[in-house]
């Protein structure tokens, strides 16, 4: 049976480098608050409670921006330390017989993966205390991990304490622990720094050494996973590292970019093979797009299903929507929340769409507003049309029938309803039911002043 997993995840840093009165941690990364990365990698590994240690001033922006997530906050009261933040959580885990999996809110870059072959190391030895490392050619600013002729570790020693020989050392310090509690009671034998008078979470693997705990410092990851954010210029290097991630993953599942520098994919967002994306497209949400797509410069895409060889065209913006196979969108078209694409369905330059059925094969092509609406099959939908969904105190339904014909500059005042193979004649305002297979106009009769013209500026003239 698997020993039960908690996990503390330290976010009561001041973030004073950051000079923002925004937290640290809510800081966005790749759309997403960095803490939010931590926390999903460690949901990853399926704890039993998660605990984030705040500081005064930022749990409440915390708590309200992570309240969709299963977690506990307690507040470090002042602030003296990783050791010290730890403690905070001291009421939660004093009774707790599990793993403790430290992890840092600043460090959004970690992998789930990494984190799961750490913890299997860990009770594979079945250690009380083990430390996650990795190697990198320039240590400088991180603590070093020190180990006996033997191989063993023995400390983490600060880059302020090293000797000129320990100061080669590339093997460093994650940040990340995992203890059961005979080392996290280690904590409260932790001694105040002279230098600095806070209290460091490093100095544990040396009282657990002492001790003759069972202690191990694996090397494994990949550097960039440890990166810690503490100002706006590593926020934007880590916002880089993240997206040239997320294309490579889809790069080498054979979907093209003519130029991978200027894509950005979200993680939630799945992606088809054989689809082509140019330049300058933002995909976001929990987007999904199908097989064969074509993706057109200057396109953002939020929390769609688009299905199969679907083609958006440029400077088009799509939410909350759904596109079925073989349709078109765009140039400069919008798809708001609610709009349903069905197959084939063609929305042009400069149409805008918002909680609306657009049926298989109807065309809306230029300059049209189309809401609250269900139109049905093959339906040609003229420029300048208006569904008017709006009475000034509830939104009201638009339908239109299959193979109906809707001419150009039509205003279709809602509710109402176009029936099955009606035409509406160009310039009409339609405000009553049109019957299948009719024509509604509703303009007035054209008339003609002859001679008009040169009148009007003989009279001008004389004046």
């Amino acid at each position: 049976m698997k020993r039960p997993l908690w996990i503390v995840v330290l976010a009561a840093g001041l973030g004073t480098r950051m000079r923002s009165g925004i937290p640290k941690v809510l800081h966005r990364l790749n759309g997403r608050p960095m803490l939010q990365w931590v926390l999903d990698a460690a949901e990853k590994l399926h704890p039993e409670k998660v605990v984030v240690v705040c500081n005064r001033s930022n749990i409440g922006p915390i708590q309200n921006a992570m309240s969709q997530n299963r977690v506990e906050f307690v507040i470090q009261s002042r602030p003296l330390g990783t050791a010290h933040a730890l403690l905070s959580a001291k009421r939660l885990i004093d009774e707790f017989s599990g793993d403790i999996l430290v992890l840092n809110g600043d460090t959004p870059l970690i992998s789930p993966d990494t984190l799961k072959r750490f913890l299997q190391r860990h009770r594979r030895a079945k250690n009380s205390l083990s430390i996650l490392s990795f190697e990198i050619d320039n240590p400088s600013g991180y603590g070093r991990i020190i180990r006996d002729s033997a191989g063993n570790p023995i400390m983490i020693k600060e880059e302020t304490d090293l000797t000129e020989e320990e100061s080669q050392i590339r093997e460093v310090n994650s940040g990340i622990y995992l203890m059961g509690q005979s080392a996290f009671k280690l904590l409260r034998r932790i001694k105040k720094n002279s230098r600095k008078g806070e209290y460091y979470l490093t100095d544990i693997l040396a009282l657990a050494t002492k001790k003759g705990l069972r202690c191990g410092v694996y090397k494994m990851g990949d550097e960039v996973e440890f990166i810690g954010i503490n100002t706006k210029e590593e926020l934007q290097k880590a916002q880089r590292l993240m997206r040239q991630k997320i294309v490579r993953v889809w790069l080498q599942k054979d979907v093209e970019m003519m130029d991978e520098q200027r894509v950005y994919i979200g993680p939630d967002v799945t992606i088809g093979e054989g689809t082509y994306i140019y330049p300058d497209v933002y995909i976001e949400g929990k987007t999904s797009i199908g097989r064969n797509c074509i993706i057109y410069p200057n396109v953002r895409i939020v929390d769609c299903k688009i299905n199969d060889n679907v083609t958006i065209r440029e400077c088009s913006s799509l939410e909350e929507s759904v596109v079925e196979s073989k349709a078109t969108v765009g140039p400069f078209a919008r798809l708001r929340p609610g709009t349903f694409l069905k197959k084939g369905a063609k929305i042009g330059n400069f149409v805008e769409v918002k909680n609306s059925l657009v049926g298989e094969g109807t065309k809306a092509l230029h300059l049209s507003y189309i809401g609250d609406a269900e139109i049905g099959r093959n339906v040609n939908i003229g420029a300048g049309t208006i569904t008017c969904n709006y009475d000034g105190i509830r939104k009201n339904r638009t339908i239109i029938e299959d193979n109906v014909f809707i001419g150009s500059d039509t205003q279709l005042i809602a509710p109402v309803k176009v029936k099955r193979g009606a035409y509406v004649g160009a310039g009409s305002t339609i405000t009553k039911e049109v019957p299948e297979g009719a024509l509604a106009l509703s303009r007035t009769e054209q008339c003609n002043i002859e001679g008009w013209v040169k009148k009007r500026f003989k009279k001008k003239r004389k004046s």
